[in-house]
């Protein structure tokens, strides 16, 4: 089974970033229902691993805290983008969850993410657009900014790589509580 762990966004963030989904051809826009912000993709774990998960995601204690998303963005760069993105204002609280949610998955047995967690909301996938191309888009969208909205919980959901796109499903979810 293909998993990550997420936070979803509640229906009038969802929207709001909808709503900038537009203005460029030949870009794969995530559906809306896709939009979250990923703490940690783990790829494929077979039964033993997706319980360990469970467990070590079912004892992450942590408070309830404010996100506010802000910007837009590319990865890996501008002159070669292949994801746009939407981005978030620096939160700690949203980094130490995101700590422990890789602490609980590496004692699950996965190893380690080596890239550092650079926390943002994919909005579409590019495959031969120059960087050109994406800039108006990028200047246009670049103070683009939600009102903040409370994470109450994260969740495990399982994704499905199909011809028309993946298809996510939500396994477990983990309330934030204190």
């Amino acid at each position: 089974m293909r998993l990550f762990v997420a936070i979803d966004l509640p229906e009038e963030v969802r929207q709001s970033v909808t709503d900038i989904c537009r203005g460029l051809a030949g870009v794969r826009w995530l559906p809306p229902e896709q939009l979250h912000l990923t703490l940690r993709f783990m790829g494929e774990a077979d039964d033993a691993v997706n319980a360990a998960i469970r467990k070590g995601l079912a004892t992450i204690a942590s408070p309830p805290f404010p996100l506010t998303l802000s910007g837009t963005g590319c990865f890996p760069s501008p002159r070669r983008p292949r994801v746009l993105w939407v981005g978030l204002n620096s939160s700690e609280p949203l980094m130490e969850l995101q700590q422990k949610v890789e602490t609980a998955v590496a004692a699950a047995g996965l190893p380690t993410e080596e890239r550092p967690f650079s926390p943002h909301i994919t909005l579409a996938r590019l495959r031969d657009h120059r960087g050109g191309d994406v800039a108006p888009f990028l200047a246009q969208n670049a103070s683009f900014a939600s009102g903040p909205f409370m994470v109450d919980a994260f969740h495990l959901y399982s994704s499905i790589l199909t011809a028309k796109g993946a298809i996510h499903r939500r396994e477990a979810s983990y309330p934030l509580v204190g």
